[in-house]
This record gives C-alpha cells, sequence and structure tokens, in this order.
C-alpha cells in the first residue's frame, strides 16, 4: 500500500545522482553526461533514433548484439538546454571496422519510412538517407534503415495501464526512465563470480547512497525540484547478458538473478514467476512545471527525494 513519507524525508535526501546517461540510438552505447535536459518524452536526444530491418522493425541487442559496440557522439553543447542544432550539427556514430558515420541534428527536410515498428507502436518515422542504411547494412550485414522519431507529427503515449495522464516516449521499450541504484548493483556483484558494469542494464539515471533495490518501492520521488512517478519495475530481456565492452552473449546475470531477483522469490503472488527484476521505470510529472521553461535540467549530485513508496516490491507495479 502506498503512503507518504515523513516530513524528514523530504528534506533528507535518500540518495542522489551518480551519473547520466543518454542513449541516442536504441539499443547502441550510451553517451555519459554531467546533466540532460528535461522533455515531456525524457531526456533530450534519448532514443530519438532506431535501426530498423527490411520490415521496419526496431533492431536491438536481443537479435544483433553487435549493436553494443556502436558509439554514439554528440556536441557536448548538445546537452544544454537552449541549445538548438545548425546545419553543421552532427551526431558521429563509430564501430568497430567501420568508417564514422556523420548524422546532421538539425531539422532538415527527411524522406519518410512508412510504418516503424518498436514493440507496441507503429509510425511514421524521419529516413536518415542512403548512407546511414548502408553503414548499418554493411555493418549488421542484412538490410537496414537508421530512423529518426518524427516528433512533428508523431505521438506514442506511455501504457496507460501503469502510468495515468497524457506521457509519452519516443524509441523506448516504454517508458521514459529508468533508475537504477549503484547499491544494487554492488549487491548483485557481491554474489556474481565477476562483476558486471551498469552499462548491461542500461539505465538513463543511476543513484547512489541508498538501500540495495530500494528503488523498487519507489512510486514518487523528487530529483531535485523535479517530480518522477515510479511506475514499473523493470523486468529484464536478454541484454543484461550481452558483455557491452565485447558484445558476447553469456548466461549471467540472468543466471543469478533468477536465483535471486525472479518474480518468484521478490513478487511469490505474481503471475509472471520466472522474470527477473533490475531497476525502475518511471516518468517526468512534466505537468508540475513548463516543460517549456528554463532550468529543467538533472544533474549528477542532485539530490534525490523519496515522497511516496510502497512497502515491499510484492506491492510494486510490474
Amino acid at each position: 500500500m502506498e503512503g507518504a513519507a515523513s516530513s524528514s524525508a523530504l528534506t533528507t535526501p535518500s540518495a542522489k545522482v551518480s551519473a547520466i546517461f543518454i542513449h541516442p540510438i536504441k539499443s547502441c552505447r550510451a553517451i555519459s553526461v554531467s546533466h540532460a535536459p528535461l522533455t515531456p518524452t525524457g531526456f533530450r536526444w534519448d532514443r530519438q533514433w532506431m535501426v530498423v530491418n527490411s520490415q521496419g522493425r526496431a533492431c536491438t541487442q536481443r537479435v544483433e548484439p553487435k549493436l553494443a559496440l556502436v558509439e554514439v557522439e554528440l556536441p557536448p553543447e548538445a546537452f544544454d538546454e537552449a541549445w538548438e542544432p545548425t546545419q553543421d550539427s552532427y551526431m558521429t556514430v563509430k564501430a568497430p571496422g567501420m568508417q564514422p558515420l556523420k548524422i546532421c541534428l538539425s531539422k532538415q527536410q527527411h524522406e519518410v519510412a512508412d510504418a516503424v515498428t518498436v514493440w507496441e507502436w507503429t509510425g511514421p518515422a524521419w529516413d536518415e538517407g542512403a548512407e546511414a542504411s548502408q553503414w548499418f547494412s554493411d555493418y549488421i550485414g542484412k538490410p537496414c534503415q537508421l530512423v529518426r522519431f518524427n516528433t512533428a507529427s508523431e505521438v506514442r503515449q506511455v501504457d496507460p495501464e501503469y502510468v495515468k495522464g497524457q506521457h509519452q516516449t519516443l524509441f523506448t521499450d516504454g517508458y521514459q526512465f529508468l533508475l537504477a541504484s549503484q547499491e544494487s548493483l554492488d549487491a548483485l556483484n557481491e554474489v556474481l563470480k565477476e562483476p558486471i558494469s551498469i552499462n548491461r542494464f542500461r539505465p538513463n539515471i543511476l543513484v547512489k547512497g541508498c538501500e540495495p533495490f530500494s528503488e523498487d518501492l519507489w512510486t514518487e520521488i523528487k530529483i531535485s525540484r523535479f517530480s518522477f512517478f515510479g511506475v514499473k519495475l523493470c523486468y529484464r530481456c536478454k541484454i543484461p547478458t550481452i558483455d557491452q565492452e565485447t558484445a558476447i552473449v553469456g548466461s549471467e546475470p540472468t543466471e543469478t538473478l533468477m536465483k535471486t531477483r525472479s518474480g518468484k522469490i521478490i513478487r511469490p503472488n505474481d503471475k509472471n514467476k520466472n522474470r527477473v527484476y533490475f531497476g525502475q521505470n518511471m516518468v517526468w510529472n512534466w505537468k508540475e512545471l513548463s516543460a517549456k521553461g528554463s532550468g529543467n535540467i538533472v544533474e549528477v549530485g542532485d539530490p534525490v527525494f523519496v515522497i511516496q513508496k510502497v512497502s515491499s516490491a510484492a506491492e510494486a507495479a510490474a
């Protein structure tokens, strides 16, 4: 059952932001940044692009582990809230054995890919052109396109079963943000034969200073002055078993998580007993502030306040 935090919890942080990660191209490497602007769809630039196959379906590391080795660079000023790209502003994409690919960031005229699909959503997207298609096709070894979310005409709603109100996202798996704690990772690494990095779990926000897995319980938090709703525990697919430095697929950490973080263990009354959980999906309560106002920036070091939480993972949405 949800409960409000005590008044001391509203003045004493439960944790602080220790890292921020942006994933411009879905399933490719993250960019670690010191700060990031909030938008009504998530952090600016996060999952704005996606690689799709010849049927227009999302290509992810689940099927193409090599995407783990694709590095993405944006200009440092791209993470300043007021910055707008020009015709000379580029995203640079690199991968082993490939020449760098440059993608213009400004809103130039794009061809339209009629129907691209990510999970439940299908709609038109901007095609980033023949050069980008050839680059990813050569790298992956089958026909691909690089597409950009068409923010001018398309809206992708977050699952209303879990989130009330009009919350939107781009090419994420389903929610605007994924939050995890350093303590949860440390607790997992204590029982793994070989420790892993947080990049296996691909969060947007890493926090530090709380108890392991306490983020499971958070249903409303404030990061600095911004309110977020914790809406659903994140159940993990194959991707955490992919070494993000080598793209080699193994059995861990899923094998260990099955013994410590499965539905059977932490949610014994839930039907999904064979799912494993790590991290909390979140949305920003952007209507609380003007989304177009200034100063909507989350920074490393920002305090995290727990406003509401449930008493156990069994009571959390999942």
